[in-house]
């Protein structure tokens, strides 16, 4: 059969004026011709800008909206640079296929899916559900015999890192779980029946619409020359955070019409935890030689004292492509290297900073530190407390709030106090083998006793823990005569790390947090002490340096990984010591590498 193609008709009169609104190195990305292009954007250099105005420089040049795709990492960073298309050109965008990948691969997989026998009506299944539906495949496989076999959300990563990177689930629990790899072979049986079940029920989650999407372009030439016929130009952000398998739709979608635009920083790929594939940018002009390359180094948010000091950082990247930013903004003062004994003199030391500048006329919401790790703002977060600089925590709960921490805290509190029921109730059923039920049995026991502690102590109590937790038990136990700092280092030793192990797809960071409470221990005498002074912190309404018509202001506390493309005009960086930032764990990978 005979194909006709309607071809664009350019307009004779481009409506935007580009060199009005564009720098020269921002202008010759946006207005450059087909073919593969990737732009490496320096952070603040306004990557950003440089897609919406590419996508408005080919509308406004006779491209039909719906021959445009543009994917992104969330579907709010799409609608906003479509809208800003949208006043650009005057005109509608609804027709530009804009979204996530997984935005995308549901609407065609809707479409198209029945090409290799995907019903259409399928279901996405959120986190919870997919975490359920896992839940329900142990259970059928009986893994929930064994208490430390990993709970749905550590599973559910396994599996999704593997999907994401195509990897086996036994290669990616050797680089990425190890703690777990006892379960290998468990665990891709599992994954096994999780993705039968889900095509029994009509069901994908979130990965599926990526793999399938991929594997029907490959299965089913007819849909990808469709496909990679109708999308004339396909464009890519933030294409330095892609993984594995988003690489290879997005060079799939443009292999008919080879108009592919990337645009990314190789200097911010953050993500590998997630799954993200440095290689993807890294080798993108051998996968595609002749590529035009493009670099933005001119920066919108920094000074040139900062700048410096950036552009030193990241000359010492052996994988790279080179650049020097340089900033548009007058000169600042230089940054501040402050070199300090400990964690609670850095934490007197940016509290007391941060009062100055509170002084100095300063929002609050203008000041930020920022760290590695949630354990790292430990001290400082009972030092802002203690000083009433009202704080905000971006990387997750504030430290007393997250939930191992406060298993800890009840274990003392239970040494403590052992009429604690709540204390005790919560550390019982950590315990293997003991649920509710056998939770509050054992507590009326200690309950009814005249003298508690001297029975949790004995051996008498004994004979009602279940014989498989019995081992923790003993060292529960023993460890309740400790120094506080001594009781959270023992207690993690007798079955608690097993239980972070279990539970938390980030237990190391976890286990992180504890050891720095342990350290914070030190500082008290006994164990009364410890939990006297954080039970008044934790009870403190950090409000007293916020002056009137302030309110809900606060300074921002957040991890590395949070705090990109956010930008405050105070920064503070805590933790740069060696085996710190980068943590020696990630300094180990790179040797290996």
């Amino acid at each position: 059969m005979k194909k006709y193609q309607l071809k664009s008709s350019p307009s004779l009169k481009p409506s935007i004026d580009l060199s009005s609104h564009l720098n020269p190195e921002q202008l010759a990305a946006v207005t450059s011709g087909d073919g593969v292009s990737l732009v490496i954007a320096g952070a603040g250099s306004g990557k950003t800008r440089v897609v919406t105005y590419r996508v408005a420089y080919l509308i406004d040049n006779g491209i039909p909206p719906s021959r445009i795709m543009l994917l992104t990492f969330t579907n709010k960073a799409a609608r906003e640079m479509l809208h800003r298309v949208e006043l650009l050109i005057k005109g509608e965008t609804r027709r530009v296929a804009g979204g996530t990948f997984h935005h995308i691969g549901n609407m065609i997989l809707r479409k198209y899916g029945a090409a290799m026998d995907i019903n259409p009506n399928f279901t996405i299944l959120d986190r919870e559900d997919s975490k359920n539906l896992i839940e329900s495949c142990v259970a059928e496989l009986s893994l929930r015999k064994d208490k430390m076999f990993p709970k749905g959300a550590i599973l559910m990563d396994i599996i999704g890192y593997a999907v994401g990177a195509e990897r086996s689930i036994g290669d990616v629990i050797e680089e990425r779980f190890p703690h777990v790899l006892v379960y290998a072979d468990d665990i891709a049986d599992l994954k096994n029946l999780y993705e039968k079940k889900k095509r029994l029920m009509n069901h994908m989650d979130f990965d599926d619409l990526l793999s399938f999407w991929k594997e029907l372009l490959i299965t089913v030439p007819e849909v990808k020359e469709r496909l990679s016929e109708k999308y004339l130009y396909v464009l890519v952000d933030e294409y330095q955070d892609t993984n594995k398998i988003q690489a290879e739709i997005v060079d799939l979608m443009a292999s008919k019409s080879k108009n592919l635009m990337v645009v990314g920083d190789d200097s911010q790929s953050i993500y590998s935890f997630r799954g993200a594939c440095f290689d993807n940018i890294i080798e993108f002009p051998e996968r595609y030689p002749g590529a035009q390359i493009f670099t933005l180094a001119t920066n919108y948010r920094s000074t040139e004292e900062i700048l410096r000091l950036a552009n030193k950082s990241i000359a010492h990247n052996t994988r790279q492509f080179p650049k020097e930013l340089h900033s548009l903004k007058r000169t600042g003062p230089l940054p501040a290297l402050v070199p300090l004994q400990n964690n609670a003199q850095q934490a007197e030391f940016i509290s007391q900073r941060i009062l100055d500048l509170i002084d100095e006329g300063v929002p609050l919401a203008e000041i930020a530190v920022l760290y590695r790790s949630h354990y790292q703002s430990m001290d400082l977060q009972m030092e802002l407390t203690r000083r009433r600089i009202p704080y905000e925590v971006r990387s997750g709960l504030r430290f007393f709030e997250q939930a191992h921490i406060k298993d800890i805290i009840s274990y003392l509190r239970a040494v403590l106090n052992p009429r604690d029921e709540i204390s005790w109730i919560r550390i019982l059923k950590l315990t293997p083998g003991i649920g509710s039920i056998t939770a509050k049995k054992i507590f009326g026991h200690i309950a009814d006793s005249e003298h508690p502690l001297e029975l949790v102590t004995s051996d008498a109590l004994t004979k009602y823990i279940p014989k498989r937790g019995k081992d923790s038990w003993h060292l529960f136990r023993d460890s309740m005569k400790s120094h506080p700092s001594e009781a959270i280092r023992e207690i993690l030793g007798a079955g608690y790390d097993n239980h972070l192990k279990s539970t938390y797809e980030n237990y190391e960071e976890r286990k992180e947090d504890i050891e720095q409470l342990s350290i914070y221990a030190n500082n008290f005498k006994s164990t009364n002490d410890f939990l006297s002074d954080l039970a008044l912190l934790t009870s403190v309404q950090a409000e007293d340096v916020v002056e009137p018509g302030e309110e809900g202001e606060s300074i921002v506390l957040s991890t590395i990984h949070r705090a990109k493309g956010l930008e405050w005009s105070r920064v503070f960086v805590i933790g740069l010591t060696d085996g710190g930032l980068p943590p020696a764990r990630a300094m180990d990978d790179f040797d290996k590498e």
